[in-house]
């Protein structure tokens, strides 16, 4: 095994001050903002001395930033030895990692704006003791053929290849691995029409406001909003609907640039997942790792036979943020979905029987919305009234969507498996085996022992506090017969 040291390419250094340069964006605004834009650097000027303190503070730390690029540029090295990847890193404190290769889980491949200009990669290497939401080492910017060596030399540590292979034996591989689903220009732009991600954008534009709080008088604002909602209802009618219309373009252009070219493979017991339009995806997911999987249909899909499959998976970030839940088939067909998931977990049950929860539960599903419905109404009513009596159609509506989810509610036990089925808006169809439940517990409140129905929740590993499926107001014999089979 060669022994070589290898090198990052030097645009590392530049992305890694980006980055910490990105972080500094944010002070630098609140360093604006808290001058109440009286920023001035002539000498003779009140708000000199102040300027100069505040931006010479960020300007140490934005300087920091672009050393520290460079440092660990020049100090990183890795290299091949004994069947394990090497990592030698640090300036005054020198730390190593030895990663054998028969551990790594997957490696993950990034490609931003300037990998893709200079024929570079970002390469994540994960392992089943990957911790915090973090690969076990990053590799900020190598050569393609860097990151094929590496692949090769974890092959053959595992024994699945026993001589290296060239540029063109790797490329007729690439062809050969099997594509089980390939996202089509009409399937994604269905997506990004039908996409949920409008609640995301904002909320993000939310949190963004929120941090403007000591500045933007929002009191007199929203007084003002009061008094002109009184007389202009419509415009402000108007301007609610504007802004969900952006946000939800917002969210329509971001869903097309995540997801173009949205591809999965299947190679040595492994998905591998490639996605992005400036930013360019792989994804490796070891189908071990797969807890759970959810098949999710929100009310727009469903109704025109279309759903999305997520898998809940352990360990690794997967490249995909902060969880574990990763995107396996944005959009499909659902009968096209049922028959990928047969082919590649023939074990499980995909055409399940549901057991649903009984009709004296119903009420069970509105019945507390109204708590906090009613004083809602009330307020609306008196402070916008007569349009605010408009809000009484929640009443039914609730009535509607709680009768609707009481239909939904279901679970079925085969063998091994569990599947539970439930709804808040979006349909979700859960499959677990028993071997990969963390915990299965059951609730009840005083009305609902008086009705003999109870909730029943089931966990799997997924991130740092796991995923829950729930299912409310079963019979309480079934919840109990869910108990005893998980039992050991």
């Amino acid at each position: 095994m060669s022994k070589e040291i290898n090198r990052l390419h030097p645009i590392s250094a530049i992305i890694t001050s980006a980055k910490a340069l990105k972080s500094l964006i944010f002070p630098l605004v609140v360093i604006i903002f808290s001058n109440g834009f009286h920023i001035s650097f002539n000498f003779h000027s009140d708000n000199f001395w102040r300027t100069t303190f505040l931006f010479g503070i960020w300007g140490v730390g934005a300087l920091l930033a672009l050393v520290s690029g460079i440092v660990k540029w020049r100090t990183f090295v890795y290299w091949f030895e004994d069947g394990e990847l090497r990592v030698k890193y640090g300036l005054f404190v020198k730390k190593k990692r030895y990663i054998p290769f028969d551990r790594i889980q997957s490696l993950n491949y990034n490609e931003g704006i300037f990998h893709r200009l200079l024929g570079l990669v970002k390469v994540q290497v994960e392992t089943a003791g990957s911790k915090d939401r973090k690969p076990e080492v990053e590799l900020t910017a190598i050569r393609k053929a860097a990151a094929d060596v590496i692949e090769q030399e974890m092959r053959r540590a595992k024994n699945q290849v026993t001589e290296p292979m060239n540029d063109e034996q790797s490329e007729i591989e690439e062809v050969l691995v099997p594509t089980i689903y390939h996202m089509s220009i009409r399937d994604l732009f269905i997506l990004a029409i039908t996409s949920g991600g409008i609640g995301v954008v904002l909320s993000g534009i939310a949190a963004i406001v929120s941090q403007f709080s000591d500045i933007i008088p929002y009191e007199e604002i929203f007084n003002e909003l009061a008094v002109f909602a009184k007389f202009g209802a419509l415009l402000v009618a108007l301007a609610v609907i504007v802004s969900l219309i952006v946000a939800w373009f917002v969210s329509f252009v971001i869903t097309l640039i995540n997801y173009y070219e949205y591809t999965v493979r299947i190679e040595d017991e492994k998905l591998i997942i490639t996605k992005g339009l400036i930013e360019k995806k792989r994804i490796t997911l070891p189908l071990n790792r797969i807890q759970a999987i959810r098949i999710v249909e929100n009310p727009v899909r469903q109704l025109f036979g279309f759903a999305t499959v997520v898998v809940e998976s352990a360990g690794g970030n997967g490249g995909e943020g902060n969880d574990k839940k990763i995107t396996l088939f944005p959009l499909i067909q659902t009968q096209e979905c049922l028959e990928t998931l047969e082919q590649l977990f023939p074990d499980i049950n995909w055409r399940p029987e549901f057991i649903n929860s009984p009709k004296r539960a119903r009420p069970f599903f509105y019945r507390i919305d109204f708590v906090w419905l009613i004083p809602i109404i009330g307020a609306c009513s008196y402070f916008f009234y007569p349009y605010g009596l408009l809000s009484l159609l929640f009443i039914p509506l609730t009535i509607v969507i709680g009768i609707w989810q009481h239909k939904t509610a279901g679970y079925m036990i085969d063998g091994k498996q569990l599947t539970m089925k439930y709804r808040v808006f979006s349909r979700i169809t859960l499959f677990m085996e028993k071997k990969r439940i963390q915990s299965i517990g059951t609730t009840q409140t005083y009305f609902q022992k008086r009705k003999n129905v109870m909730t029943v929740k089931a966990t799997v590993m997924s991130g740092m506090t796991g995923m829950t499926g729930n299912v409310p107001s079963l019979e309480q014999q079934d919840a109990e017969t869910i108990l005893s089979w998980y039992e050991h």
